[in-house]
């Protein structure tokens, strides 16, 4: 899968921005590998990333004033296609931005290097990051990616909906979940449900087949990871997906845990609590600005787009708290950069990189943009605070870090498979062709793929 905090691309050609040499250094030559000189071509897919990485460049070319800097961006749809033909074709980039899902495919094909020599000779510091560097450490323990970014999910709602529900800022912030009557959760989502005659979804004559506002967006979903929506709950309970934690050879589908929160969560849209799967064709930012529902869980790369809807006050809520009124569990999901193992410019290509995995380009990057959250935490609270002067509250994920709620999603073999494989279960589920059978299906289908070499 592209994992899901991939921030939207709409460029659909490449966009290149170079530094170009100075100080005698080679003009587009190659360097010997070792050298401090050569150009580097650093690939992305997000725009908004190439843009905003260009302003670490001045201060890099005064470090390595031998070393050239060519930035490439290419449409999400696009651009592993075009890295897999680099691969094959021997000219792919020195570095490039990459997901964990392709870990374990690049990894198992040579094609990625161990970052481990640079990061001892160099004295790195992998400490500087709070998320994302466990999960880029490959089967053979070697460590393939820095960490560049991260995402995890959050609750989006309509202050003036909740206002007028009778409910406090403080009863979404502190929304408890259980799989047996749904906590406060399900009180605050039935009670921001309206009917078509002004009925709330826990009053008497309330019609769940002629529903105006929905009180929570549709949590019935086909990713089989469930970022965004299923996994919270499940996470919340104390279930554990993976088995092992890193590089899992099973995930805990047929649990009965976990099949009683499918059950809860398909439940709402059977209440006409949530809108059924598959009704909605618009974006879950669409779906809060057009009043069809009140809150919705979303993604952090959402914020600032939630934030700018027309007429539209938005708050951020934390993802919910499990049965012990304590655990809250966020899927965090990191974008990584990686060297390609036929660069003839490697440890110029480890300088760019790792460059990059400082607080002072993180930070520079990240104030530039305002659409991606910096790994090292530093640089994600100047971020917070200067999107907060611009009226966008970023505290919800600051705190998840501080209060060490994310939980890495952390590689896995075969993805692509697995992808194909499972979500089409997930979606006969949620549209009601399939029932609980299909989660001892799901589970093992998943060992079988997962425990593919």
């Amino acid at each position: 899968m592209k994992p899901k905090h991939m921030l939207s691309i709409v460029a659909a050609a490449a966009v290149t921005v170079s530094l170009a040499a100075c100080a005698g250094g080679p003009a587009g030559g190659a360097a010997e590998e070792g050298a401090h000189a050569g150009t580097v071509n650093w690939w992305t897919w997000d725009e908004k990333q190439a843009e905003s990485y260009k302003t670490c460049l001045p201060a890099f070319q005064e470090k390595y004033p031998d070393i050239t800097v060519n930035i490439t961006q290419y449409a999400v749809d696009d651009y592993f296609t075009k890295l897999t033909a680099g691969f094959v074709a021997g000219n792919a980039p020195d570095a490039f931005q990459n997901s964990v899902e392709f870990l374990d495919s690049y990894a198992k094909q040579g094609q990625l290097e161990p970052l481990d020599d640079y990061i001892a000779e160099s004295d790195y510091d992998l400490g500087v990051f709070n998320v994302g560097v466990p999960a880029f450490t490959y089967t053979d323990d070697k460590q393939y990616a820095l960490p560049l970014d991260w995402a995890g999910s959050a609750f989006y709602y309509n202050k003036d909906m909740l206002k007028d529900a009778g409910l406090t800022e403080d009863d979404v912030t502190n929304m408890t979940w259980n799989p047996e009557d749904g906590g406060t959760f399900d009180k605050v989502v039935s009670h921001l449900t309206v009917d078509e005659n002004g009925k709330r979804g826990d009053e008497k004559g309330f019609d769940k087949d002629k529903v105006k506002v929905y009180g929570i967006g549709a949590l019935g979903t086909s990713d089989y990871l469930g970022q965004t929506t299923w996994y919270q709950f499940a996470a919340a309970t104390g279930w554990t997906m993976r088995e092992p934690a890193a590089w899992p050879t099973s995930f805990a589908f047929a649990d009965p845990t976990f099949v009683e929160t499918m059950d809860y969560l398909r439940g709402l849209s059977d209440r006409g609590l949530a809108p059924k799967f598959g009704q909605f064709t618009v974006g879950d930012t669409e779906q809060l600005g057009s009043g069809s529902v009140a809150m919705i869980s979303g993604g952090s790369w959402s914020a600032t787009t939630f934030a700018k809807l027309p007429g539209m006050s938005v708050g951020i809520a934390p993802n919910v708290l499990g049965p012990d009124g304590e655990t809250r569990v966020v899927m965090s999901n990191s974008n990584g950069n990686m060297l390609w193992s036929g660069s003839k410019v490697k440890q110029a290509a480890w300088d760019w990189i790792s460059f990059m995995g400082t607080a002072e380009c993180q930070e520079s990057a990240a104030l530039t943009s305002g659409s991606f959250f910096p790994s090292i935490p530093s640089a994600m609270e100047a971020l917070a605070a200067d999107q907060l002067e611009k009226g966008v509250d970023l505290s919800v994920f600051v705190d998840y870090s501080k209060n060490e709620q994310l939980e890495p999603s952390l590689a896995y073999r075969n993805g692509a498979e697995l992808k194909s494989e499972l979500q089409p279960l997930f979606e006969a589920y949620y549209s009601h062709q399939r029932d609980d059978d299909v989660w001892q299906e799901a589970a093992d289908k998943a060992q079988e793929i997962l425990s593919k070499q």
